[in-house]
């Protein structure tokens, strides 16, 4: 018998659940979709949230030849073999043929240099799907060749829709008298995926001997206890143990992150994406407090590509260690969201004249950089000018964190500019 989240899966657009920001009414997939054209594009989101599912819906609706790979299990060769058969295929179809590669990310750079030609010259439409950042993971070449859609985790809204539609529409759960009391529990394992959050309900179904089901949190989080691997995939909790990881980097405790770095070691997880993950709480959790952080972990990053497995585990312990054991400040990563959210606000605010860039003779006669001041030729290397547009020149972004490295900028900036960080 299929799982319930197999049974349950969508055939079309009006029973696919999430993503109106991609396939709702008016949405660019769904334009295109309904218009039966599409081009080659990349669906970039976390597990659960209809990747597959999408690929699928799109190869009925344009009714085409739809052929998957999975990168996992697929070589160079299948890759050629796939698309030898959809030039076959071609002359019966309008549109081309569709190529869904699951889990691009893990495809090599040869194998996704054999799909350039035919993503090129329109010989299949490739559809992949990743949980990665498709920047990282997918070469260059290829990624300008495809569109890019973000797909997001699954709404409170989202999922509650689906359980109300397992219970009332599946054929299984129907012979079941099943009352929903309570829901918490439900959607906070889960987590925003809807695989995970089918498995949960087919396990606490299948768990009850009498007909009638009664589902509260506390039912849900026996359960679960009981069987934990029950709601995970194939019992891989990717996704838990490296938020686990990083929240032990950032709460300083040497030993759990340790410990679940050999959880990701021993569950082979890929090294690279530690290393990524390492990189990326360098700069966002230990920041300006211990610059240095972010040289090794990228230095950690440089000797895992060049040593390999299963020596490439020793700089990844030692960069964890150094990251745990490091102050703590997340500055520049507020500082950058500040301001984001202020040029969000106010828009493209004109730049002040004395810092625009004058190449030609008009653009020096309108007054373009003629009452700039060039900082090295001052005292100090410094002179106190405007930097910041009108509108917003008084106000303050960066905010220093209270440790010692940024404590000594602060007094630097006091010594500089006095009043404005005195504030």
């Amino acid at each position: 018998m299929q799982p319930l989240a197999e049974r349950l899966r969508p055939k079309t657009l009006d029973d696919y659940i999430g993503q109106k920001h991609l396939v709702g009414p008016g949405a660019i997939l769904r334009k295109m979709i309904d218009a039966g054209r599409i081009s080659s594009f990349i669906l970039w989101g976390p597990p659960g949230v209809g990747k597959t599912t999408l690929a699928q819906i799109i190869a009925n609706k344009l009714e085409t030849p739809f052929y998957t790979l999975s990168a996992v299990t697929s070589g160079v060769k299948d890759v050629r073999d796939v698309i030898e058969r959809a030039k076959s295929n071609r002359f019966f179809s309008q549109a081309s043929p569709i190529l869904f590669i699951d889990e691009i990310h893990r495809f090599s750079k040869s194998q996704q240099d054999s799909l350039l030609g035919a993503v090129e010259h329109g010989t299949v439409t490739l559809i992949g799907a990743t949980t990665e950042n498709p920047s990282f993971e997918v070469i260059r070449p290829l990624l300008s060749r495809c569109q890019l859609y973000v797909l997001k985790s699954l709404e409170k809204e989202d999922l509650l829709e689906l359980l109300e539609r397992a219970i009332r529409t599946d054929e299984i759960l129907k012979q079941r008298e099943i009352t929903v009391q309570e829901t918490s529990a439900m959607l906070r394992f889960s987590g925003g995926d809807a695989r995970k959050l089918l498995n949960i309900l087919e396990l606490v179904v299948e768990s009850e001997t009498e007909n009638k089901v009664v589902i509260t949190d506390e039912i849900v989080t026996e359960r679960l206890q009981q069987n934990p691997l029950a709601y995970d995939k194939d019992g891989e909790m990717h996704y838990d143990i490296i938020s686990a990881f990083i929240k032990s980097i950032r709460g300083s405790d040497p030993d759990g992150a340790i410990y679940w770095l050999a959880r990701m070691v021993e569950g082979g997880e890929d090294p690279a994406f530690i290393a990524r993950r390492l990189v990326i709480s360098a700069a966002e959790d230990i920041g300006l407090a211990n610059p240095n952080a972010l040289l090794l972990a990228n230095a950690c990053f440089d000797t895992l590509m060049k040593i390999g497995w299963p020596e490439g585990r020793i700089p990844l312990a030692e960069t964890t260690i150094y990251l745990a054991t490091s102050p703590k400040s997340n500055s520049a990563y507020m500082a950058i969201n500040s301001a984001i959210e202020l040029v969000r606000e106010t828009g493209n605010l004109p730049v002040p004249l004395h810092l625009r860039n004058a190449p030609t003779k008009l653009m020096k006669q309108l007054g373009y950089g003629q009452e700039y001041k060039y900082a090295h030729s001052y005292e100090g290397n410094f002179v106190n000018q405007q930097y910041l547009p009108d509108e917003v020149k008084e106000r303050r972004i960066w905010q220093p964190q209270n440790n010692a490295a940024e404590n000594k900028h602060l007094e630097q900036m006091k010594q500089l500019w006095g009043e404005k960080y005195n504030k």
